[in-house]
C-alpha cells in the first residue's frame, strides 16, 4: 500500500483506543506498545510509516565510546537515513537503564523531517527533548550512553518493541494514551474505519452531553441511526 497523505490525516483524527478496536475486529490484538509514553504531551500526533533499529545486549570488549567515530555505526545511521515523515522506531529490550538516544539526536531527527521516535528504552536529555515540538516516545528517563547496556545491530529490519511486532514500513499512529502500530497492507481500510467511527462517536458525546441516555444511540437504534445523518449533514462531516 501507498501511504498517502489522506491516511495520514485520517490517521491524526482518530484515537489510538479507536484504531485497537478496529484492529481487534480484524484478529489482531498484539498492536498496542506497552509502557510508552510521549515526552512533550503538546508535541504533534505521531502519524508515519516505521523506519526500524535493533538494539542487543552490550559486550564490553566491542562496545566503547570509539564505535561513535564510525559512520556505519547503525544507530548514528539510523538517525541519518530514517525518511522525512517516517518513524524510528527502536527495540531496545524494554530496558531504560541506558539511553536509546539523546537531545541531539532526537532534534536532528526533528531537523530532518522526521515524523517522531519511539523507544520501548529511555532517552537522556529529556527536559531538552520536551522542548521540541516533537512526538518522542519511551519508557523513563536515562542518563548514561547507550553503549553501556545497548549494542545497535540492524537497521530497518523486523523488531519487537514493547512487545509488538513491528515491521518497516508499518504504520506507527501516537496520541496522549499511547502507539499503535498498524500493518501497512491495510492501514486504508483501518484509517477509513476509524474515522468513520470517531465521527459516530463524536455525535453520541454530542448527545451524552445534552443529557440523553445510551440506550438505543451507542449502539445506534433506527432512531439514533436517522439523528446521526441529519446531525452529519448539519455538521458537515
Amino acid at each position: 500500500m501507498t501511504f498517502t497523505e489522506e491516511v495520514r490525516e485520517k490517521l491524526k483524527a482518530v484515537s489510538t483506543a479507536t484504531l485497537t478496536t478496529v484492529l481487534m475486529k480484524r484478529g489482531l490484538r498484539n498492536v498496542f506498545i506497552r509502557g510508552v509514553h510521549k515526552i512533550n504531551a503538546d508535541a504533534p500526533r505521531l502519524v508515519g510509516p516505521a523506519f526500524t533499529l535493533r538494539y542487543i545486549p552490550a559486550r564490553e570488549d566491542i562496545d566503547n565510546i570509539g564505535v561513535f567515530t564510525d559512520r556505519t555505526h547503525p544507530q548514528r545511521r539510523a538517525i541519518e537515513e530514517c525518511p522525512p515523515g517516517h518513524v524510528l522506531v527502536m527495540d531496545s529490550r524494554k530496558d531504560p537503564s541506558a539511553a536509546s538516544a539523546g537531545g541531539i539526536l532526537v532534534t536532528r531527527l526533528y531537523m530532518r523531517g522526521a515524523a517522531g521516535v519511539v523507544t520501548d528504552g529511555g532517552f537522556r536529555d529529556t527536559p531538552e527533548i520536551a522542548k521540541l515540538p516533537f512526538a518522542a516516545y519511551h519508557s523513563a528517563p536515562s542518563a548514561p550512553t547507550n553503549l553501556i547496556r545497548h549494542h545497535a545491530l540492524d537497521i530497518n529490519q523486523p523488531i519487537g518493541c514493547g512487545d509488538v511486532p513491528v515491521y518497516p514500513g508499518d504504520i506507527v499512529v501516537g496520541d496522549g494514551e499511547g502507539v499503535v502500530v498498524i500493518p501497512a497492507g491495510i492501514a486504508q481500510e483501518v484509517a477509513d474505519e476509524a474515522f468513520e467511527q470517531t465521527v459516530f462517536e463524536d455525535f453520541v458525546e454530542d448527545r451524552v452531553k445534552a443529557g440523553r441516555g445510551i440506550f438505543g444511540l451507542y449502539p445506534p437504534g433506527p432512531e439514533a441511526e436517522a439523528e446521526f445523518r441529519d446531525w452529519r449533514r448539519e455538521k458537515g462531516r
